[in-house]
């Protein structure tokens, strides 16, 4: 009797862990990590442990490690990753998927086990304005390493690819993330906070200077808008930037906070009158993804990777970095209303083939038979059920 093929076994670290949904990297490793199981993959993604009261073996068919950290603003992240590493090099993982530039250096630890690495970067980190000094020289150094150590480097743009390309002369193969488009949303969760669908612009996103929140609502509220501008996002530690901004006070701004609820932020999404995103430091933004899946008119700052989303002004209107741009883009807007729902109508177009979660799960599948030599097998087309299993 022929012996069982034995599963690919991949190992995902870097982000909080699964089902933790908090950034562009959770809901990538959820997204990719379910779609993977079902392709015949042993997945394993490693938790942060201060993160999960209950910690089940396994959910949705994917095993969870609930690793140590060291427990403080500066070395969660990194302490993480590192026992991650460990951990996973001294089991018998076959690849060794790893989310952010920072844990570059740790690539150097599965060379000494023959273990198989990709690493996705994500962005510029070193130009972010909340790193500067010696954190700014360290997510340089980290992302330099990257390319050294890991036998895969993964950009999610082409554009990133070029950067990565032009600083580091390393190739790389571009995975962008991908979108859930979602149409017809019901707005009574809006309406409850007493706003009508369309009578308000949208900002999505954490309250850090790199997302350019405070250069929005200063040029919305020089502009002659009657509508409200609604934020939602904020930041999980007290932080001088984001209390200055929740403490400016006009009729016309709305300051949500989080908005944990899926259909109430479906909701917000899907009945503004246009979305504004002013990411300006990373490649693929999956709050951009969003907007387009819920059919957002879209006001981007103008950049080379938001051209490259928006396919160079297809979907979308740009402003520059000044509070007079972002006045005469919403004015502009303002007197547009045919424009803005035209974008709305063609949104969803916006979202190509790179952008769809099963083209991105394939994508990264292929990268890991290459490395590995072994195939995955779809083992059921059936959507994945919550298993506890004793470790």
């Amino acid at each position: 009797m022929a012996a069982a093929k034995k599963k690919l076994k991949v190992a995902i670290m870097g982000a909080k862990g699964y089902p933790y949904v908090y950034g562009g990297y959770d809901t990538m490793i959820r997204e990719l990590g379910e779609r993977l199981v079902k392709r015949g993959v042993h997945v394993r993604v490693y938790n942060h442990r201060a993160l999960f009261p209950l910690k089940p073996r396994y959910v949705n068919g994917i095993e969870c490690i609930y690793s140590i950290a060291i427990e403080s603003k500066k070395l969660t992240q990194l302490s993480h990753s590192f026992f991650a590493m460990v951990h996973a090099c001294f089991s018998d993982v076959d690849v060794i998927l790893v989310v952010n530039s920072a844990n570059g250096p740790f690539g150097v630890i599965p060379r000494f086990f023959r273990k198989k690495t990709v690493i996705n970067v994500d962005g510029l980190e070193w130009l972010r304005p909340k790193w500067h000094g010696i954190a700014s020289k360290y997510f340089f150094w980290a992302s330099k390493m990257a390319t050294k150590y890991y036998d895969q480097l993964i950009n999610d743009s082409d554009e990133m690819q070029r950067v990565y390309k032009e600083l580091f002369n390393a190739d790389s193969k571009v995975i962008a993330y991908g979108a859930n488009p979602r149409a017809d949303v019901d707005p009574e969760p809006i309406e409850k906070w007493g706003i009508k669908s369309r009578d308000y612009f949208l900002i999505v996103g954490r309250l850090i200077p790199d997302n350019n929140a405070d250069l929005i609502i200063e040029g919305f509220l020089k502009s002659d808008s009657k509508r409200k501008l609604v934020i939602v996002g904020d930041v999980p530690f007290d932080d001088d930037y984001a209390t200055i901004l929740k403490n400016m006070e006009d009729e016309r701004l709305m300051f949500l906070g989080y908005v944990t609820d899926q259909n109430e932020l479906a909701a917000w999404y899907s009945h503004c009158y246009a979305y504004f995103h002013g990411h300006e430091y990373g490649g693929t933004n999956p709050a951009m993804l969003k907007a387009l899946g819920f059919g957002c008119a879209i006001l981007a700052m103008d950049t080379p990777f938001n051209q490259e989303m928006l396919q160079n002004g297809k979907h979308g209107w740009y402003f520059k970095k000044s509070i007079e741009s972002v006045q005469d883009i919403v004015e502009a807007a303002e007197s547009s209303e045919e424009r803005m729902s035209y974008f709305r109508s063609i949104a969803r177009e916006g979202l190509i083939q790179r952008y769809t979660w099963d083209y991105v799960t394939d994508q990264y599948l292929e990268v890991f038979e290459n490395l590995t030599g072994k195939k995955a097998h779809a083992i059921s087309s059936a959507k994945p059920t919550l298993e506890k299993v004793k470790s």
